[in-house]
């Protein structure tokens, strides 16, 4: 028989229509990517369900007949839907698919299989919603198949519409009939120490166990070679930064002069910080700093007295943004705070793809000659005609919206520059250590003194639908004070992406959210054209696909105080700086994450003036939505939102996808649950790459990080 290797080729291994299908599904190109997509559960065929008893909301797996089937167009949104009702002599269950007629072919009356998926409930019937499943071939095979197979577990894969979770079970039963022996990426030592399993028998068994209590054995130890692996490579990329030679950038009379006309005092952490970066620039090797920080706590003071440092001796400082609004704003910001004396000297330029053809040549002109010595921009810094005649520092601001791909073409127009990476999104010490293991890690807790606070209150429509206007009417309140607000929605234009609420259609699995949008920007700014309480309002509206000149201009026109209430998308997320703005009412927010909320908020309180903020959700109590608006209410601590966010969501979401190649591929790793395993792998990787460093002793790690941190990933990690 074929001998693989988890580098052998997916078609070499299972021919080529099924290789293409399992890379277009999935990315998959070799044997390893396929034998790491573990199953996300397992049904136990021997304690199948019986259809008269099936609980609502739970995973579940029967044995069936299909008794009818009926396909028809759906009358309040596109597309049809297949209705199958199945029974197992005891009750019917309907199975719904939308716009997948060609199950017709399979799901013929009288068929028989096994079918999986989680229990929903539609006009008080049970059903199933896209399940997966398996038909027998012939009544002698229903029944063989059912005994000899009763109390094996079933794996159930993460699946698509075009590769099951049954196929995906076949296929691996093919490659692991075929695989060779697995070189071992953990040290004997580790593996003994917390008895675990060999490397071949762990992949084995997590994928077709015997019994069920040979699964947990089998996900410890693929739990611990991932957490081990990343931390070797993230170790190892340490190692490779410290090993390159950066340019010293000492302070000098630019800083003093900066730090002698603040009209204010540094808070204790923007003076810790301000330190460690300090020495950072004067270092051997380049620095390689991430500081997180709530919004407003002063991390563009500390990223600005870095670039002041690097600027001494004329290094070039540039700084990536996400939005051309933020990119704009950071540019009068700096010139602001660096005032009429230094501001010429470091001439702070904008350079953004909406810059007409003479501004954005006028830019990058200063940039290439020096003149700039601080160049503030979006993605248009990363074009090869853009370069720089000293890039000394990399500043990029919230790191979670850039890809490292585009650090990295930043970082390379310099010669090893300084990288300062700031997040105001909180980092949970399990996340800062698996995600961003190769930097250091500075933080500033203490906020600068005169803020007037925010307090937040939940809008429960669910309810108390009557809030609802109370909620405009509290907002004409603060304006009749002179104050401004924001109305913050989550789409555009709602229309565009909803039907009526009423349809008489079940849900398509996925697609639920999209269907309960009613308040877009469209739909907020018409209604209060409408109310009494905003006739002599100002309101307008701002959103990510207005050109990126009428953004800006509405932008200034609200920190001008030109516009009362702003209704925006979340473009106004990161950065936005009107002191004046006292409240947000933020629309459906059940629909965003923790730290978006978070995030969102802190663009009111900023000033002198008391921050409002109103969560409107239509949640149910306890529903997961309605947790995560209500864990925002209660705290204003970015840092123990954070935790709660990875709580709530996973690590999945809340690592984003940012951090490509390693970093966002945890399989079974839980950086919440399994801290205890991610420090113990840290300390025994750096152990083993203390006394070996080159990994010649250690063979099957090796391979282990060529696979899953190969060229691409360390690329990848070296860009951050």
């Amino acid at each position: 028989m074929t001998s693989f290797t988890l580098d052998s080729r997916l078609d070499g291994a299972v021919g080529g229509k099924t290789a293409s299908a399992l890379e277009r599904a999935f990315g998959m190109k070799a044997v390893g990517d396929l034998l790491m997509h573990y199953p996300r559960r397992y049904a136990r065929r021997g304690e199948l369900t019986p259809i008269s008893s099936l609980p609502v909301g739970e995973p579940v797996t029967i044995v069936a007949e299909v008794r009818r089937v009926n396909e028809r167009r759906m009358k309040n949104r596109n597309g049809s839907l297949l209705e199958v009702v199945i029974s197992d002599g005891h009750g019917d269950l309907s199975l719904t698919f939308f716009n997948q007629a060609w199950r017709v072919k399979d799901l013929q009356p009288g068929r028989r299989g096994i079918f999986a998926g989680k229990v929903g409930e539609y006009r008080g019937s049970k059903q199933l919603a896209h399940p997966d499943y398996q038909l027998f071939d012939d009544e002698e095979t229903a029944r063989l198949t059912a005994e000899a197979t009763a109390n094996l577990p079933i794996p159930i894969y993460p699946a698509t519409s075009t590769v099951s979770s049954w196929q995906l079970q076949k296929i691996v039963a093919i490659v692991l009939d075929g695989l060779g022996p697995v070189p071992d990426p953990l040290p004997d030592e580790l593996r003994a120490r917390h008895g675990l399993l060999e490397a071949r028998t762990a992949i084995e068994r997590i994928h077709r166990p015997d019994s069920l209590d040979q699964i947990e054995p089998a996900r410890d130890t693929l739990r611990m070679q991932e957490a081990f692996v990343l931390q070797v490579a993230l170790l190892q990329q340490r190692a490779f930064v410290r090993a390159l030679s950066a340019t010293r950038r000492a302070p000098g009379s630019l800083l003093e002069r900066f730090d002698a006309a603040l009209p204010f005092a540094r808070t204790p952490d923007q003076v810790d910080v301000g330190a460690e970066i300090e020495r950072d620039l004067q270092g051997d090797w380049p620095m390689n700093r991430l500081v997180q920080g709530e919004v407003g706590s002063g991390k563009t003071l500390v990223a600005l007295r870095a670039m002041l440092q690097v600027a001494q001796d004329g290094g070039q400082s540039a700084l990536i943004a996400p939005t051309e609004v933020l990119a704009a704003q950071h540019v009068r910001s700096i010139a602001r705070m660096l005032g009429p004396q230094l501001a010429p000297e470091l001439m702070p330029t904008l350079l953004t793809g909406q810059l007409t053809a003479a501004e954005r040549r006028k830019a990058s002109l200063r940039a290439a000659s020096g003149q700039a010595r601080i160049v503030v921009g979006t993605h248009a810094l990363l074009s090869e005609s853009t370069t720089f005649a000293d890039l000394g520092l990399v500043v990029v601001d919230e790191q979670h919206r850039f890809g490292v791909d585009q650090r990295e073409a930043l970082r390379a127009k310099g010669s090893s520059p300084h990288v300062l990476v700031l997040t105001a999104t909180p980092i949970p010490r399990t996340v800062a250590m698996t995600v961003f293991g190769d930097l250091d890690v500075s933080t500033i807790r203490t906020m600068p003194a005169g803020r007037a606070g925010i307090e937040t209150f939940v809008a429960p429509l669910a309810e108390r639908p009557g809030w609802f206007a109370r909620v405009w009417d509290r907002i004409a309140e603060e304006v009749a004070q002179g104050r401004q607000a924001f109305v913050v929605c989550a789409a555009i234009d709602a229309e565009a992406l909803t039907n009526d609420d009423t349809a008489d259609e079940p849900v398509p699995d996925g697609a639920g959210e999209a269907t309960r949008t009613r308040w877009g920007v469209v739909q907020v700014a018409d209604l209060l054209s409408r109310l009494d309480a905003f006739a002599s309002l100002r309101v307008g509206t701002l959103h990510g696909k207005m050109p990126s000149d009428e953004k800006d201009a509405v932008m200034q026109a609200f920190a001008r105080g030109d516009i009362d209430v702003l209704v925006a998308t979340t473009v106004v997320e990161v950065g936005v700086d009107v002191p004046n703005a006292s409240t947000m009412a933020i629309l459906e927010a059940d629909r965003f994450g923790v730290s978006q909320l978070h995030q969102l908020r802190g663009r009111v309180g900023r000033g002198g003036v008391p921050g409002l903020c109103l969560l409107v959700t239509e949640a149910p109590p306890a529903s997961p939505a309605r947790q995560r608006v209500e864990a925002v209410a209660a705290t204003l601590d970015g840092f123990a939102l954070a935790e709660v966010d990875l709580e709530l969501r996973g690590e999945g979401d809340v690592l984003g996808d940012a951090q490509s190649g390693a970093r966002s591929s945890l399989r079974l790793l839980r950086v919440v649950k399994d801290a205890d395993i991610i420090t113990e792998a840290r300390v025994a990787a750096e152990h083993v790459l203390a006394e070996d460093p080159a990994l010649q002793r250690h063979t099957g790690l090796a391979a282990a990080l060529e696979r899953s941190v190969g060229m691409a990933e360390r690329a990848a990690l070296a860009k951050n």
